[in-house]
């Protein structure tokens, strides 16, 4: 985190201060091999008038013998400790040690070399101006809410009451600035709970999808010449309504598409990161490019195509929408949005954000409707210029299909931006930190229970480690708890739908019959819950290694080595993500 050793030296002396002073209701125990952070530590236990007893300092067995003995003869309980347990995982911690104690900046170097003296070796740290710096980023991102800060936390769940009063409202589509009604209604479920109505969405008709594609094409025009200054200034206060309203909309999340509220808030801030980045980067590319050769003068610019249909997902209902519409919106484009049937009610949402930022009537237009009709019929329409996509292959490639057609009336090339689901591995190698591999391939397997199209699918292990990986994998997934996304225990809530629930539990049947069933949790009632499933002695060509399932299971795959286990990673027909655990730097480079 810190660039030089000195920010470090700095930084564990406040969060002893900060531990010792709630020693109250925290046992402090200090672990450090530097004689001046220890001191540290024992000036600041005296000066909160704390015991000896009341703290301890804590020493790595065979590497600062003399430290130990030195505090222990002043009285001070000292716990010499050691790594326990396999080889492989202990020898690389205690290198880890070793690289520290022998780096030339630690304090175990410099005294051993004895080319500093004692004062200017116990002196305070002085960290560099920049040494508070993280590395140089573009863009800072905005912070995801500390769900361990109590505060913090209530303040989301405390959302949750506040959206059930304003649940089974009717959310009607935005023509030309106009909220307008429809003769077809669907209703949309939350998924912890069926029985339980978030809202009802009124169903554009063909002829209403008609008025939406006229009106943008009128509003095109004084859109495409407002100063982008202006058009990035409507995105940025989007961006502060939707950090205003963060736990409300968290909490819409959680209620209609069943998400828990941890894993719901990053897609709020991800959002308003959208939101500003692309205002940022529009500006930039507003300037243009000069390209001038003796005798010419050539400028690169940029202008907006026309008419962009975004036809959005339910499982990011937030943060893809945002993203896909006002990268549209601020480049200059008017902007259509038909968001997934399960999502509709946080589309709307979003829709009341941007007309409260001021996207003027005609340029964004909220279109819910049915996909295989009125989509359909947006999608051919030869005024339509651009279409962004994250669903289904299925759906995707049909739409790449019907953009392609040249249509009567119809004077441009459609462009297609689609994002068509994936069949993600992560390689766990033999050098890999076991601990570090399987939370991560826990939190990208079952995160929003398996629904991403970048989940972890596929777990490809080395054959020296794969039934240690195996056992520990499952008795790590044991701890997840499955149950309803608004309560704050639920890890892993439920899936979207019945007929989702229904293909999943389908999977799991056939992954039975060709594999071997290491864990499978038992999923509660009352909801579209399907149970944290793990496969093992998978085939790399089973079904459940070859299709997207969309759901809570993962498939583990054994690889005689690291050559083959690049070959399984790639081989398959959909991917999109990919992941290693490696401490093999040759592996790495290769992956």
């Amino acid at each position: 985190m810190f660039n030089d050793k000195a920010a470090t030296d700095a930084n564990y002396e406040a969060m002893t201060q900060l531990l010792l002073e709630n020693h109250g209701l925290a046992y402090g125990a200090i672990g450090t091999h530097n004689v001046r952070s220890a001191a540290r530590a024992i000036a600041i236990a005296k000066a909160l008038n704390i015991p000896q007893k009341g703290f301890e300092l804590q020493v790595l067995y065979g590497m600062a013998d003399r430290l130990g003995k030195a505090l222990a003869n002043d009285g001070y309980r000292v716990r010499v400790y050691c790594p326990y347990g396999d080889l492989i995982p202990g020898m690389a911690y205690l290198i880890r040690r070793l690289l520290e104690n022998t780096a030339n900046s630690s304090f175990v170097r410099q005294q051993e070399l004895g080319e500093r003296g004692l004062d200017e070796l116990i002196s305070a740290p002085s960290p560099n101006d920049s040494a508070y710096q993280f590395d140089d980023v573009p863009y800072p991102n905005v912070a995801d809410t500390d769900f361990s800060r109590a505060g913090d936390r209530d303040e989301a769940l405390g959302a949750i009451p506040k959206v059930r009063a304003q649940l089974g409202q009717r959310y009607l589509p935005l023509i030309n600035g106009n909220r307008v009604e429809t003769s077809d209604y669907i209703a949309s479920e939350n998924p912890s709970d069926s029985q339980e109505i978030i809202g009802t969405i009124g169903l554009a008709s063909q002829e209403q999808a008609e008025e939406v594609i006229a009106a943008a094409k009128a509003a095109f025009s004084g859109w495409k010449n407002t100063p982008v200054s202006e058009r990035a200034a409507v995105l940025r206060r989007a961006a502060k309504l939707v950090e205003e309203q963060r736990e409300e909309l968290n909490a819409w999340i959680c209620l209609e598409v069943g998400k828990v509220l941890r894993q719901g808030d990053p897609e709020i801030s991800e959002a308003i990161d959208f939101c500003n980045y692309y205002a940022d980067e529009m500006e930039r590319l507003n300037a243009g490019e000069h390209y001038d050769y003796p005798g010419e003068t050539n400028r690169y610019f940029y202008q907006p195509r026309g008419i962009t249909l975004v036809v959005s997902p339910w499982n990011f209902p937030f943060a893809i929408p945002v993203g896909m519409v006002t990268a549209s919106l601020v480049a200059g484009n008017c902007t259509i949005l038909k968001p997934a049937g399960p999502s509709a009610v946080i589309a709307s949402k979003i829709a009341e954000i941007l007309v409260d930022a001021g996207v003027p009537k005609g340029v964004f237009q909220y279109l819910p409707s049915r996909g295989g009709t009125v989509g359909q019929f947006v999608v051919e329409h030869p005024h339509i210029h651009t279409i962004v996509f994250t669903g289904s292959q299925e759906v995707g490639c049909q739409i790449f299909k019907s953009a392609a057609k040249l249509r009567p009336g119809q004077r441009h090339l459609k462009k297609v931006i689609a994002e068509m689901g994936g069949k993600n591995g992560i390689i766990i190698d033999e050098s890999a930190d076991l601990d570090q591999a399987i939370q991560g391939v826990i939190d990208s397997a079952f995160g929003y229970s398996g629904q991403k199209c970048s989940a972890c699918s596929r777990a490809i292990v080395l054959e020296p480690i794969y039934e240690a990986f195996v056992d520990r994998l499952v008795e790590a997934a044991r701890s997840l708890r499955v149950g309803p996304a608004d309560q704050v225990a639920t890890t892993v809530g439920p899936v979207i739908d019945d007929s989702s629930r229904g293909r999943i539990t389908d999977y799991i049947a056939t992954g039975k019959e060709q594999s071997s069933v290491a864990l499978e949790i038992q999923p509660p009632e009352g909801g579209y819950y399907v149970g944290p499933t793990i496969f093992k002695d998978v085939k790399p060509s089973d079904t459940i290694a070859q299709e997207e399932i969309f759901g809570p299971v993962l498939a583990v795959i054994k690889a005689k080595d690291f050559d083959e286990s690049l070959a399984i990673a790639n081989g398959t027909q959909i991917a999109l993500t990919g992941g290693l655990y490696s401490r093999t730097q040759s592996h790495n480079a290769r992956a």
